[in-house]
């Protein structure tokens, strides 16, 4: 964890991104680093874990991560958060609280409240617009014999 929190204050004090990094971790030993570069990439995604987890995926040559942990050195956001499930790691580890993110002025908690008020209340409205050929891809997926499952 200190590799990682250390990592996180190189990446805050070059200017190359935010206070954060990441490690992937499987049978005690790093797969991959990764570090915040949302502001040197101009890519919202670009969050330390998900540079993490996208390295970790190249470099054992699979999507699925289990068996793989997740050392973070700030509590995940949903989209960290949901990018460890997707991957199925196994455990996520963090060194500081999302609070102590907010209290630096990165702030999750709007995120949160938003994602538990109904779509259609939100900030950003999600709205479905249903058509009967919705579902296609989903039976084609289903047919599909060649399909890798995940």
């Amino acid at each position: 964890m200190r590799a990682c929190v250390k990592e996180a204050l190189d990446n805050a004090s070059s200017g190359r991104g935010g206070p954060f990094a990441a490690l992937v971790v499987k049978d005690g030993r790093s797969i991959a680093s990764g570090a915040n570069a949302v502001t040197s990439s101009n890519d919202p995604t670009a969050h330390a874990e998900i540079q993490a987890i996208r390295a970790a995926a190249r470099a054992l040559g699979t999507f699925q991560l289990s068996g793989c942990e997740l050392f973070a050195s700030c509590e995940l956001c949903s989209m960290c958060f949901a990018a460890a499930h997707w991957a199925r790691i196994d455990r996520v580890y963090y060194a500081a609280t999302r609070f102590d993110a907010a209290a630096a002025g990165f702030d999750d908690a709007q995120l949160h409240d938003e994602l538990a008020r109904p779509s259609t209340e939100r900030t950003v409205p999600v709205v479905q617009i249903p058509v009967a050929e919705a579902i296609d891809p989903f039976d084609a997926w289903r047919r599909n014999p060649n399909r890798v499952p995940y």
